[in-house]
């Protein structure tokens, strides 16, 4: 459907390209009377121009008593070839055409970035059945399907990596410049394209769940006609008629010239301000886009450009959201602390505790050789216990320590509360009866974090830190970010009281999170912006943007970016009112006559266009 629409509309393009440019002719024709014709020439721009918006305001007003700027312009040009004035009709319907169409353009230019997601869209899909490899439609892939991609192709549908190595371009979905190795047990996500190897996977979220389609219904939902700020520019184009009409009709009451009534409804229509709000916000929509973002609601960007406070999640949000061993002492000369880690990792080995798995992870990326292990159990609760290198150890907490009889030295306690007091967990170690050592994990920052916070503050917007985690955790980090205001140890509750609180107190607040406890505050601040990476779908689906790569780092180029685009909005309404104001005097005073003011008026039109596709290249200052 989405294609369809796409199709219909750059049709449309095509056909107002088509008929401008015969207009444009047939006006070059009238005027210098290139051909002998029995009929004014301009009558085909009349026609191929002016029809269409003789109907369009028709079927408004007859349908929904729509009192907008085509009915002024219909009156217009009604009026012009009443009076004889066929070439000021022409062009007033030729110069009202080619302002459409640069709106149009300007609109199509600003969604191309957008769009992008949507032509990702996978069509077919390799699956293996017993009788062989088949092709399907994408959308006829069920969970469970075993499917095989080829080098070249696009993920058909999320997964896991049954067989195979590869790697993988997720630009689109992270924004990550490398491809990414996959091997057997990696995800991967529909969307993203394959580099090298071909490999197989098994589909765990197909049609609407996937990661490429929920971006795609993002991208359908942002629509810049919601904004509020449209509502009113629509408000005083109703009444600009109502009062043009007035006007018109008390110049020829008192002048007794028609062509100066006419000239006046010619001036008097808003188009620029009608275009004023739509061009300016769909252009900031496509910058956001090209940044990372996908804005769900227009008027996300106004309310946005108002915030004072922006409220950050910690876990997955400012941190990785994945546990990193970092720090591991030794309590006993013989176990130094390489042999300590590597020891730790090899009774974590089997392990299905994610601090476990953290810890042998760790231990590979640090090129540390993890030992196997015999003689493997696991205490609920508490710890494990296992044979490495033939010596029996224990991983774990105090507790499982305590079970067992062992001590833990006065320098070990101390070391366990100093890594306590930064928000860390840890596990001890023994071996033989002995406490020989502790490694400490913690979720780590994201290098751009500090930076990022830094940006908003320097933006004239407050960071404040809502996080589930006890106080010593929340503080350190809070510490390292250079964040001031800490809520620690919130609920869901907490998150949505704290920001519905702010704003009560006439303090807007942006809300930035990404997982389900995060959606009630995404959904009750001015602005819920959720990470749509690892973001869970509750919370994407709450929030009014997404920040597609997990980028935080973008975050104060899209502050600047509201206020930017408000600031252009309010430009091209004051431009547009003043100019139509200074046009109509000197219609009234008989300086312009029809074709003037159709020149006059259109260039205003033009002019606000052409401001607000200035927002599609806005970089900032300072941003990234």
């Amino acid at each position: 459907m989405a294609r369809l629409e796409a199709l219909l509309e750059w049709g449309g393009i095509k056909r107002d390209i088509l008929f401008l440019i015969l207009s444009g002719l047939a006006l070059a024709a009238s005027i210098f009377e290139l051909i002998p014709l029995p009929f004014d020439p301009a009558w085909v721009a009349i026609v191929l121009c002016g029809v269409p918006i003789l109907l369009e305001a028709f079927i408004g007003l007859v349908t929904a008593f729509d009192i907008k700027a085509d009915l002024l312009v219909s009156i217009a040009l009604v009026a012009s070839v009443c009076i004889g004035e066929d070439f000021a009709a022409g062009e007033v319907a030729f110069i009202m055409q080619l302002g459409a169409l640069l709106e149009d353009l300007t609109v199509a230019r600003a969604r191309a970035g957008i769009e992008k997601l949507v032509k990702l869209t996978p069509r077919t899909a390799w699956r293996i059945t017993p009788a062989g490899e088949e092709i399907i439609p994408a959308q006829d892939v069920r969970v469970g399907d075993l499917l095989r991609v080829l080098p070249g192709e696009t993920v058909p549908v999320d997964g896991v990596v049954r067989a195979g190595q590869t790697a993988i371009d997720q630009a689109v979905m992270t924004g990550e410049s490398l491809p990414v190795d996959k091997g057997p047990g990696d995800p991967v996500s529909s969307g993203t394209v394959n580099q090298f190897g071909s490999f197989d996977m098994v589909a765990e979220k197909v049609g609407e769940d996937s990661s490429i389609q929920r971006m795609i219904r993002l991208v359908q939902s942002a629509d810049a006609g919601k904004a509020k700020i449209v509502g009113i520019a629509d408000r005083w184009a109703t009444w600009i008629v109502v009062i043009a009409l007035s006007a018109a009709a008390l110049t020829w009451l008192f002048t007794g010239e028609i062509i100066r009534a006419v000239t006046i409804l010619v001036v008097f229509c808003p188009c620029a301000l009608v275009l004023a709000t739509p061009t300016a916000i769909m252009a900031a929509i496509g910058n956001a886009t090209r940044h990372g973002f996908l804005v769900r609601e227009g008027d996300a960007l106004e309310r946005l450009a108002l915030v004072g406070r922006a409220a950050f999640d910690k876990t997955g949000t400012l941190t990785l959201g994945v546990p990193q061993v970092t720090r591991v002492v030794s309590l006993h000369s013989d176990w130094p602390e390489d042999q300590l880690f590597a020891a730790a990792a090899g009774v974590e080995a089997r392990s299905e505790h994610p601090l476990g798995k953290a810890v042998v992870r760790c231990c590979k990326e640090k090129g540390l050789p993890v030992p196997a292990a015999t003689a493997f159990s696991m205490r609920p609760g508490r710890g494990v216990e296992a044979t490495v290198d033939g010596v029996h150890l224990l991983a774990g907490s105090a507790a499982l320590l305590d079970e067992a009889g062992i001590t833990l030295p006065p320098e070990g306690e101390e070391a366990a509360q100093s890594c306590r007091k930064e928000g860390c967990t840890v596990i001890f170690l023994a071996a033989g009866g002995k406490a020989v050592g502790l490694l400490a994990l913690a979720d780590t920052l994201r290098a751009d974090a500090a930076d990022t916070v830094k940006r908003v503050r320097r933006a004239g917007v407050e960071p404040v830190l809502l996080t589930g985690d006890h106080e010593n955790a929340a503080r350190h980090i809070a510490a390292q970010l250079g964040i001031d205001r800490v809520q620690a140890g919130c609920l869901p509750e907490d998150k949505l009281e704290w920001i519905a609180g702010s704003q009560a107190e006439g303090v807007p607040v942006c809300m930035v999170g990404d997982g389900v406890n995060d959606a009630p505050a995404l959904k009750t601040a001015m602005v819920g912006i959720a990470m749509g990476g690892v973001g869970s779908d509750i919370a994407v689906d709450a929030a009014d943007i997404a920040l597609v790569s997990d980028d935080i780092r973008e975050l104060p180029h899209l502050l600047g970016l509201a206020r930017r685009m408000m600031t252009t909005i309010k430009l091209n309404l004051t431009f547009s009112m003043v100019l139509n104001f200074i046009a109509i005097v000197l219609a009234i005073t008989g300086i312009l006559n029809p074709v003037v003011g159709a020149l006059v008026h259109n260039a205003g039109s033009v002019a606000v266009i052409v401001n607000s596709a200035l927002l599609l290249a806005w970089k900032g200052k300072n941003t990234v």
